[in-house]
């Protein structure tokens, strides 16, 4: 059984490519207030908000399945592909996971629709190790939340 994986989701959102990046690039501290129901905080761990956050390091606080769990990250953007990828350093999802990485893009589909490409890239640490389906399942909410923010 293989230990390294990739998930990939696909949502059509109601909203122009530029905004749903922008959320990531320009606005990720807004993200506890888009998904209240998710995030309880995020915060600089080094970088800034200013220079749109490439290769800064942040600190999520968020709920799953009723937990809350931490995650430390550094963001990577591509602006020509309009994706943002987090690598994640450390936190909960490494009591399960040796490699973890979430990476959303968007792909534009006209002047107000969009499709989100979501995927999830994991190395368990064993076999017992679970499937990250929740973290997907994760991104797919904060997509739908950052969709109706920008309706």
């Amino acid at each position: 059984m293989s230990l390294v994986g990739k998930f990939v989701s696909e949502l059509e959102i109601n909203a122009p490519a530029h905004k749903y990046y922008g959320v990531f690039k320009d606005k990720v501290s807004h993200l506890p207030n888009i998904s209240p129901t998710i995030f309880q905080s995020v915060e600089v761990h080094e970088g800034d908000w200013d220079t749109h956050g490439h290769g800064s390091i942040k600190i999520w606080n968020y709920t799953i399945d009723g937990k809350t769990e931490v995650f430390k990250e550094q963001v990577e953007f591509d602006d020509e592909k309009l994706a943002v990828t987090l690598i994640g350093l450390e936190g909960d999802v490494f009591e399960h996971y040796k490699v973890f990485k979430g990476i959303y893009q968007v792909v534009p589909k006209g002047p107000e629709h969009s499709l989100a490409i979501l995927t999830l890239e994991y190395e368990k640490l064993d076999d017992g190790s679970p499937y990250p389906y929740k973290y997907l399942d994760l991104m797919n909410n904060i997509t739908k939340d950052i969709e109706s923010h920008l309706k």
